[in-house]
């Protein structure tokens, strides 16, 4: 089985217009349409009430580059990564944090009624996460491996980079588009596994009632202080 370092060394070495040949290959437009920034829905598109909350991975250092721009607190921008948690999300431990949700389980900075472009739809979309901004694309080096946010079904990919399901693959795409968002399937792939390896490294088990946030700063709380395990 191969290391997260090793695989960090795939990810350093990516080349960018190799990855912007994969997503050209495969095609991308966005429609606007929002299903990203949703919780999910059903296969008619419709709200499924039962469904599960939008969730989508934000590293520590988003989250603060969100609260710098917004003034937010960290509850306001990050939640807990669910996974982990209780149902009722009171206690537990998790690891990495999600996009704060709104009461119907959307992304909490998504506005369905600011415009018809992804700009005024995302209200913080000039600081939005990597995960966002390379959205319905991941990399991902092995079979059995996967992005570590869920991002819908694998259909369609290109070497390293896999398409999830989204109305805008299989549109034209422009080069300069391309290597843009290839410059940014790169920057997270390099990010997502150094972040893997500072979990892994400072990873220290709890005894502590309430949630544990796993972070690669260490432990935290839900509203994002640093937790004492001495």
């Amino acid at each position: 089985m191969e290391t997260l370092e090793a695989d960090l060394a795939r990810a350093r070495d990516l080349d960018v217009a190799t990855l912007a040949d994969a997503v050209e290959s495969i095609g991308f437009e966005c429609t606007h349409c929002g299903a990203c920034c949703k919780s999910y829905l059903d296969e008619d598109g419709t709200r499924d009430p039962d469904g599960d909350p939008h969730t989508a991975t934000v590293f520590p250092g988003e989250v603060r580059e969100i609260k710098q721009t917004t003034a937010y607190d960290w509850r306001d921008v990050a939640r807990p990564m669910p996974y982990g948690l209780t149902d009722d999300g009171a206690a537990g431990e998790t690891f990495e944090w999600a996009l704060q949700t709104d009461d119907c389980g959307d992304c909490t900075f998504y506005d369905d009624g600011a415009g018809d472009d992804a700009e005024g739809r995302c209200t913080v979309h000039a600081d939005r996460p990597l995960i966002c901004r390379t959205y319905p694309f991941s990399v991902v080096f092995s079979d059995d491996g996967g992005p570590a946010q869920p991002m819908g079904s694998v259909v369609d990919r290109e070497g390293p980079v896999h398409a999830h399901e989204c109305e805008g693959l299989g549109q034209d795409i422009s080069r300069a588009e391309a290597e843009d968002l290839a410059a940014a399937l790169k920057r997270r792939a390099i990010r997502e596994l150094e972040e893997a390896i500072a979990v892994r490294d400072r990873y220290r088990p709890t005894n502590t009632d309430g949630v544990v946030v796993h972070d690669s700063e260490g432990q935290k709380r839900p509203d994002g202080s640093t937790l004492s395990t001495e």
